[in-house]
């Protein structure tokens, strides 16, 4: 019952993350930046928000969005109705850049046999 508890308040914190970087967040350092998970503690008291930076300013991005921690927090805090508002971190997600890259193996694969 809890855990199916933490995925709903994870997929809302994930769509108001997503909304807060497209609408709120100015922070110049924050460039082209996609929220693809939320992963919330049993408690609720932390939330791990994954991120995929499309830009290549890995750092200077994940920078930013450190600093924002707290803003997001309080956003989160208002918008949605939870007894503890759970602690926001930030958390880069390669898994595009992984999947990109088995993409990449394969098509060279099918190459060199099409060669033969």
């Amino acid at each position: 019952m809890a855990r199916h508890r933490s995925q709903r308040v994870g997929e809302l914190i994930k769509q108001e993350v997503s909304d807060l970087l497209q609408k709120e967040i100015k922070d110049p350092r924050i460039g082209f930046v996609t929220v693809t998970d939320v992963e919330v503690s049993g408690d609720l008291r932390h939330a791990k928000v994954f991120v995929s930076i499309l830009d290549g300013k890995k750092e200077e991005t994940m920078e930013g969005l450190q600093a924002t921690e707290g803003f997001v927090r309080r956003e989160i805090g208002q918008r949605i109705r939870l007894r503890h508002t759970p602690e926001i971190i930030f958390r880069y997600d390669d898994s595009i850049e992984k999947g990109t890259r088995i993409f990449e193996i394969l098509e060279k694969i099918d190459e060199d046999g099409e060669d033969e």
